[in-house]
């Protein structure tokens, strides 16, 4: 599998869930699946097979997201010489060259991409359009609605 690349905080909030899981939630599940055993008939124990469904989406979890750090190769940008040029996990202040909008984003991997939060995914059709480039070069961004031209205004490191 090839390395997936992830940010130093989207690595630490991944292990954070990992935590949780395994040491909350899993035993929650566990003592809800005793519980509901403890009432007898199993075929017709609502609460038995919610809890058993709830054990299937957790066990499922816990494997996606060990799977994904064995992968993973964390991008500290606060290691990497600022610079001109967009790379992952720098944030970029762009200007749409129509109507003067601007935005602000920060290159993360998929996992930690929450565009209401500022954080788009290096695989979203912005980001690939915008890594290379320096600021004051155009990043042409192909939309539902058609093609969008973005100056870049800032490459911050942080």
């Amino acid at each position: 599998m090839a390395q997936v690349p992830m940010t130093v905080e989207g690595e630490a909030a991944l292990r954070a869930e990992l935590e949780h899981l395994k040491k909350v939630e899993r035993p929650r599940i566990t003592q809800a699946i005793a519980e509901a055993r403890a009432h007898g008939d199993l075929k017709e124990n609502a609460e038995y097979h919610a809890a058993r469904e709830q054990q299937g989406f957790a066990e499922g979890r816990i494997q996606d997201i060990e799977s994904k750090l064995s992968n993973v190769r964390i991008i500290d940008i606060s290691k990497i010489p600022p610079g001109d040029k967009v790379i992952f996990g720098a944030t970029v202040k762009i200007i749409n060259t129509t109507n003067d909008e601007s935005l602000t984003y920060k290159i993360v991997g998929d996992d930690e991409a929450d565009v209401s939060i500022g954080k788009i995914s290096v695989n979203s059709p912005i980001a690939r359009a915008l890594i290379g480039k320096e600021i004051g070069d155009i990043a042409k961004v192909t939309t539902p609605k058609g093609e969008v031209e973005y100056e870049i205004d800032t490459v911050k490191h942080i």
